[in-house]
C-alpha cells in the first residue's frame, strides 16, 4: 500500500530551540516504514506535558533538529508488515513525530483498538492509564483501604490515577488548581478534593487524613512536592511522576527518614522499552476495564491540528482538564 501514499504531508516542526517553544506547520515527505515499523495515518495525537518541554529543549530526550513532536497517536495502519494488518485502527507511542498526518510507530508499541472508541479515551488508555497503573501497582504497592493523595488529579495522568486508585479500593484525596478542577475531581469519584493553590492545603489534608497518605502520586513537583512530604504516613511511598510546576522537587530527606518512607521515580517510557510484555499487559488491562465500564474517563478537550501551538500553551498553563488531544485532518 506504500505506493498509494501521497508524497508529502503536513507536520508541525521544531526548527530551533527557544524558550518560546515555537513550531512551524510545514510540508514534509511522508516517511517509509522500516522492518520493525508501521506507517500510521494519524487521526488524533495526544498532548502530554512532556511535549511542552521537548519543544523548548528541556526534556530528557532531545531529538536532532528539525523534528516533529508528539509521542502519542491514534490512527490506521497504512503500510508495514507485522502481526497487525494494514487497515487496522491502532493506538501507539510514536517516540516523537505524532503532530503530523502520517507517523512511523514501532511494531511493539501499536495496539489494535475498537473502531467506535472515542479518540481522547483511546489515547488516555494508551498512555496515561498504563503509566498510572504501573505507578500505583508496581511502584506504589497501593493496597485496598489505604489513603492515596493524587496531585493534579484533573489532568491526564492525575485523573487516571484517581480512577485507578478508586478501582483498587483506596480512599482517594485529590488536589487540583482552582475550583472548577476541584469539582471535576469530585465528579470523577474522589472522596475529597483540595485546591493546591490554597496555602493551607496541607493542613486541610491532615484534617481529612490525620494518619497521612500511604501513597502520594505527584506529577507536579516543585513546592507542591516539598509540601507533600508533610502528608506522609508511616511507611508511605512518594511517587515522582513529573514536574509540571516547572521546577524539580528538592526533597527534604529528613521527612522520609522520620516516616520510614520512600521516594520512587516512575518513568513509564523507560519501563515500556525495558519490559515490553509488562507494558502490553498493563495496557490491555486498562482497555478491558474501560470496555467493561469499570473506569470512567474524565472528559478532555480536543484542539484542531492548526491549533497545536495554542494547545501546548494551554497545557503548559494547566488550563486543561482531562486528556487533551489534537484532531488531525486526512
Amino acid at each position: 500500500m506504500t505506493s498509494n501514499l501521497p508524497p508529502s504531508m503536513r507536520a508541525w516542526r521544531v526548527e530551533e530551540i527557544s524558550e518560546r517553544g515555537e513550531m512551524h506547520l510545514r510540508d514534509v515527505d511522508v516517511p517509509r516504514p522500516g522492518p520493525d515499523q508501521y506507517l500510521v495515518r494519524v487521526e488524533a495525537a495526544g498532548l502530554a506535558f512532556g511535549d511542552t518541554l521537548i519543544v523548548r529543549g528541556k526534556y530528557q530526550v532531545k531529538p536532532p533538529l528539525p523534528f516533529t513532536p508528539g509521542s502519542e497517536v491514534l490512527g490506521t495502519i497504512v503500510a508495514g508488515e507485522g502481526d497487525i494488518q494494514v487497515g487496522t485502527r491502532v493506538a501507539s507511542s510514536s517516540r516523537q513525530g505524532g503532530f503530523a498526518q502520517y507517523v512511523l510507530v514501532p511494531r511493539s508499541e501499536a495496539i489494535a483498538i475498537p473502531q467506535d472508541i472515542d479518540p481522547g479515551d483511546a489515547l488516555a488508555l494508551r498512555s496515561n492509564y498504563p503509566t498510572s497503573l504501573f505507578a500505583l501497582r508496581m511502584a506504589g504497592r497501593l493496597q485496598p483501604g489505604e489513603t492515596l493523595l493524587v496531585h493534579a488529579a484533573a489532568g491526564g495522568v492525575g485523573s487516571a490515577a484517581l480512577q485507578l486508585g478508586k478501582l483498587m479500593g483506596a480512599r482517594v484525596i485529590a488536589t487540583a488548581g482552582g475550583p472548577l478542577k476541584v469539582q471535576a475531581c469530585l465528579d470523577a469519584g474522589a472522596d475529597a478534593a483540595l485546591d493546591y493553590r490554597d496555602p493551607e492545603w496541607v493542613d486541610a489534608f491532615r484534617k481529612l487524613a490525620p494518619g497521612g497518605a500511604d501513597v502520594i502520586y505527584d506529577p507536579v513537583g516543585g513546592e507542591i512536592g516539598v509540601q507533600s512530604l508533610r502528608c506522609l504516613a508511616f511507611g508511605a511511598r512518594y511517587l515522582v511522576i513529573g514536574f509540571a510546576a516547572g521546577t524539580l522537587t528538592q526533597l527534604p530527606a529528613n521527612r522520609l527518614l522520620l516516616h520510614n518512607a520512600s521516594a520512587i521515580g516512575v518513568l513509564w517510557g523507560e519501563v515500556r522499552k525495558r519490559d515490553v510484555a509488562l507494558a502490553a499487559q498493563l495496557t490491555r488491562e486498562v482497555y478491558d476495564w474501560h470496555a467493561e465500564g469499570r473506569i470512567r474517563l474524565m472528559p478532555g478537550p480536543s484542539f484542531a491540528f492548526e491549533e497545536a501551538q495554542a494547545a501546548l500553551t494551554a497545557l503548559e498553563g494547566r488550563s486543561t482538564v482531562g486528556k487533551a488531544w489534537l484532531r488531525i485532518p486526512y
